[in-house]
C-alpha cells in the first residue's frame, strides 16, 4: 500500500484523514494509541473526537514504517522506538553536563588569568 501523504498543512487532522494517509483502518490507529503511550492525539468535545497534529502524524509515520512497511512485530517496534528515545535522553543529559563543565573551565581560566 502506498502512502497518501497529504501535503496540505493543517493544524488538526481527523482519524479518517490520518487512516487514509497511511492506508490503515481507524481501528488500527486506535490500537496503536493503546500500545504506544506517547501517541496521544488531542480530543475535543463530549464525544472525544480525535484531532491529530503533525507531531502525532510523525509518530504514526514511524510506527507505520516499522510495522507495516518493514514488517516488525509491535513488540519489536516498541523496543526500537524506546531505544531511540532513551538515546535522545542520554544525549541531552551528556550535553547538559558538557555545558556545565565548560562553564566551570571558563571560570577556572578567569581565575588563572587573574592570578597571573
Amino acid at each position: 500500500m502506498a502512502l497518501n501523504l497529504n501535503k496540505n498543512l493543517k493544524l488538526y487532522y481527523s482519524i479518517k484523514e490520518v487512516a487514509d494517509m497511511f492506508g490503515v483502518n481507524e481501528s488500527t490507529l486506535r490500537y496503536w494509541e493503546q500500545e504506544f503511550p506517547y501517541l496521544k492525539p488531542k480530543t475535543s468535545g463530549p464525544s472525544k473526537i480525535r484531532q491529530y497534529q503533525e507531531k502525532d502524524i510523525e509518530q504514526i509515520r514511524l510506527i507505520h514504517n516499522l510495522v507495516k512497511v518493514r514488517g516488525f512485530k509491535l513488540a519489536a517496534a516498541k523496543k526500537i522506538i524506546n531505544s531511540n528515545r532513551d538515546g535522545a535522553d542520554k544525549k541531552a543529559e551528556v550535553l547538559t553536563k558538557l555545558i556545565s563543565i565548560r562553564a566551570e573551565l571558563q571560570a577556572l581560566k578567569k581565575q588563572m588569568d587573574y592570578l597571573e
